[in-house]
């Protein structure tokens, strides 16, 4: 289940005013992630946004590279890192990945600090669901 469909992107203009007004957000250079749970019921488990500054990086080019590199990175790890830890969820997980760096990395740094995301975000999700059930 390695890919992107369009069902995992974050459009909803709701959900991205409510992810960003009410979620939990963490700092993991070059990434800021913000994460909410919301009792939606959707054929994923996690929508995803991904967010690169006009202001850190006028050209275009630039930015969509930076974004391509990410959503590789998501996309590879995502099923092994973040949905294992989802088992069992009737929520839907609103997740935006912000690039706040100055440079362009290569490829290998996003593999690892998506990875390191994963590993960070996964323990947040398990304690807020069971304090939803507490």
């Amino acid at each position: 289940m390695n890919t992107f469909k369009k069902e995992e992107r974050l459009c909803s203009k709701k959900n991205l005013d409510l992810l960003f007004k009410n979620g939990s957000s963490f700092l993991l250079y070059p990434f800021r992630v913000t994460h909410l749970f919301v009792a939606e019921l959707h054929q994923y488990p996690v929508q995803v946004v991904v967010n690169v500054a006009k202001k850190r990086f006028k050209r275009a080019v630039d930015r969509n590279l930076i974004k391509r590199r990410t959503k590789e990175a998501y996309r590879t790890q995502k099923q092994e890192l973040l949905y294992s830890a989802l088992t069992d969820c009737d929520e839907l997980l609103l997740l935006s990945v912000q690039y706040i760096g100055n440079d362009i990395s290569d490829y290998a740094v996003f593999e690892k600090k998506m990875s390191l995301v994963f590993k960070k975000i996964a323990p947040l999700i398990i304690a807020e669901r069971q304090n939803k059930n507490n």
